[in-house]
Protein backbone atom coordinates (compact mmCIF):
# COMPACT_ATOMS: atom_id res chain seq x y z
CA UNK A 1 0.00 0.00 0.00
CA UNK A 2 1.27 3.31 -0.72
CA UNK A 3 2.22 6.04 1.48
CA UNK A 4 -0.42 8.91 0.97
CA UNK A 5 2.11 12.53 0.62
CA UNK A 6 -0.39 15.11 1.50
CA UNK A 7 -3.16 15.07 -1.13
CA UNK A 8 -4.90 12.88 -3.77
CA UNK A 9 -7.70 13.79 -6.49
CA UNK A 10 -10.78 12.34 -6.59
CA UNK A 11 -13.99 11.89 -4.57
CA UNK A 12 -12.59 8.08 -2.42
CA UNK A 13 -14.58 6.25 -0.59
CA UNK A 14 -12.44 5.44 3.16
CA UNK A 15 -11.43 1.84 3.51
CA UNK A 16 -10.87 1.48 6.34
CA UNK A 17 -10.21 4.02 9.64
CA UNK A 18 -8.37 3.31 13.71
CA UNK A 19 -4.99 2.58 15.01
CA UNK A 20 -4.46 6.40 14.27
CA UNK A 21 -5.29 6.92 10.21
CA UNK A 22 -7.15 5.99 7.36
CA UNK A 23 -6.72 3.94 4.31
CA UNK A 24 -8.17 5.36 1.19
CA UNK A 25 -7.56 4.99 -2.74
CA UNK A 26 -4.67 1.82 -1.90
CA UNK A 27 -3.13 4.71 0.51
CA UNK A 28 -2.87 4.40 3.89
CA UNK A 29 -2.11 8.19 6.29
CA UNK A 30 -1.54 8.50 9.64
CA UNK A 31 -3.54 10.79 11.43
CA UNK A 32 -6.46 13.03 10.52
CA UNK A 33 -7.75 14.00 6.48
CA UNK A 34 -10.29 16.37 4.80
CA UNK A 35 -12.20 14.49 2.76
CA UNK A 36 -13.61 16.88 -0.38
CA UNK A 37 -15.00 16.61 -3.77
CA UNK A 38 -11.73 17.52 -5.15
CA UNK A 39 -9.60 15.20 -3.58
CA UNK A 40 -8.80 14.14 0.28
CA UNK A 41 -5.55 16.06 2.29
CA UNK A 42 -3.92 15.94 5.16
CA UNK A 43 -6.04 17.65 7.89
CA UNK A 44 -3.48 18.29 10.84
CA UNK A 45 -5.87 18.74 13.68
CA UNK A 46 -5.65 15.94 16.19
CA UNK A 47 -8.59 16.61 18.67
CA UNK A 48 -11.60 18.22 18.45
CA UNK A 49 -10.62 21.12 20.18
CA UNK A 50 -8.13 22.14 18.10
CA UNK A 51 -10.55 22.48 15.18
CA UNK A 52 -11.36 26.43 13.70
CA UNK A 53 -12.71 27.89 11.06
CA UNK A 54 -9.66 28.36 9.98
CA UNK A 55 -8.87 24.97 9.73
CA UNK A 56 -11.82 24.34 8.43
CA UNK A 57 -11.33 26.95 5.32
CA UNK A 58 -10.51 24.00 2.79
CA UNK A 59 -14.25 23.14 2.78
CA UNK A 60 -15.75 27.15 2.80
CA UNK A 61 -13.38 27.45 0.19
CA UNK A 62 -15.03 24.68 -2.07
CA UNK A 63 -18.47 25.35 -0.94
CA UNK A 64 -20.06 25.54 -4.36
CA UNK A 65 -19.58 22.01 -4.23
CA UNK A 66 -21.05 20.78 -0.72
CA UNK A 67 -23.97 20.54 0.47
CA UNK A 68 -23.06 18.50 3.96
CA UNK A 69 -20.15 18.21 6.50
CA UNK A 70 -19.32 15.72 8.31
CA UNK A 71 -17.25 16.04 11.22
CA UNK A 72 -15.47 13.04 12.70
CA UNK A 73 -15.21 14.51 16.22
CA UNK A 74 -13.08 12.02 17.28
CA UNK A 75 -14.02 8.73 19.53
CA UNK A 76 -16.93 10.51 21.38
CA UNK A 77 -19.79 13.15 20.01
CA UNK A 78 -18.70 16.88 20.15
CA UNK A 79 -21.09 19.50 20.15
CA UNK A 80 -20.96 21.64 16.94
CA UNK A 81 -20.56 25.29 18.03
CA UNK A 82 -23.12 27.52 16.88
CA UNK A 83 -21.29 29.82 15.19
CA UNK A 84 -19.80 26.96 13.02
CA UNK A 85 -23.30 26.08 12.16
CA UNK A 86 -24.34 29.90 11.39
CA UNK A 87 -20.86 30.38 9.32
CA UNK A 88 -21.37 27.30 7.25
CA UNK A 89 -24.94 28.01 6.94
CA UNK A 90 -24.17 31.21 5.11
CA UNK A 91 -22.28 29.19 2.67
CA UNK A 92 -24.83 27.27 1.98
CA UNK A 93 -23.05 23.56 4.10
CA UNK A 94 -24.94 21.90 6.34
CA UNK A 95 -22.65 20.92 9.17
CA UNK A 96 -23.18 17.45 11.14
CA UNK A 97 -20.71 16.14 14.18
CA UNK A 98 -20.29 12.64 15.22
CA UNK A 99 -17.64 10.20 16.50
CA UNK A 100 -15.85 9.32 13.26
CA UNK A 101 -16.58 5.86 13.03
CA UNK A 102 -20.13 7.11 11.82
CA UNK A 103 -18.94 10.52 10.07
CA UNK A 104 -16.65 7.95 7.71
CA UNK A 105 -19.57 5.27 7.60
CA UNK A 106 -21.96 8.04 6.60
CA UNK A 107 -19.93 9.32 4.34
CA UNK A 108 -19.15 6.34 2.25
CA UNK A 109 -23.02 5.70 2.15
CA UNK A 110 -23.19 10.11 0.69
CA UNK A 111 -20.20 9.39 -1.85
CA UNK A 112 -21.94 6.24 -2.87
CA UNK A 113 -25.39 7.98 -3.46
CA UNK A 114 -23.06 10.90 -5.47
CA UNK A 115 -23.85 13.80 -3.12
CA UNK A 116 -22.16 16.63 -2.43
CA UNK A 117 -20.69 16.01 1.12
CA UNK A 118 -16.98 16.26 2.25
CA UNK A 119 -15.75 15.07 6.06
CA UNK A 120 -13.15 16.57 8.52
CA UNK A 121 -12.40 13.29 10.07
CA UNK A 122 -10.16 13.01 13.04
CA UNK A 123 -8.07 10.22 13.62
CA UNK A 124 -8.94 7.56 16.37
CA UNK A 125 -6.86 4.50 17.75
Amino acid sequence: MARFDGFVPGRHQIDAFGAGGFRFAEMSHRGSILALPAGIQIWPIASFAKITIASLQPVLDAAEAIDFLLIGTGKDIVFIPAEWRERFREAGITIEGMATGAAARTYNVLVGEDRRVAAALIAVE
